[in-house]
């Protein structure tokens, strides 16, 4: 996913690294061992105030920072009812990663 956004942050708002990179990118802190952990399940963003942001609610800032949906669309699915489902299909497809990277992100590379 960092390389999707990468290509698509063309604001250049983000420091999109993927989890296998983060230890030798991001210092500690903010990355710390029980971060670094979490980011094994789930994307996270850190904002500017510090704010940490995981899986549902992370993809949706992302998304609405670069656009999607006219950066509206995320901004009404953050919104309770519909963040419990997006949280809910997060957590599906996380623990079903391999099958999914089949469909999802598969040109992100190129």
């Amino acid at each position: 996913m960092a390389v999707w956004v990468r290509r698509r942050d063309i604001h250049h708002e983000f420091d999109a690294v993927a989890y296998q990179d983060a230890p030798r990118i991001i210092s500690s802190p903010p990355l710390t061992p029980e971060l670094l952990e979490a980011c094994q399940r789930a994307v996270h963003v850190i904002k500017t105030n510090g704010e940490i942001l995981r899986a549902g609610r992370a993809t949706l800032f992302i998304l609405e920072r670069i656009g999607w949906g006219y950066g509206l669309l995320p901004r009404v699915i953050a919104q309770p009812p519909f963040i419990w489902f997006t949280e809910i299909g997060y957590r599906m497809v996380a623990r079903h990663r391999s099958f999914f990277s089949r469909f999802l992100f598969k040109n992100s590379g190129k």
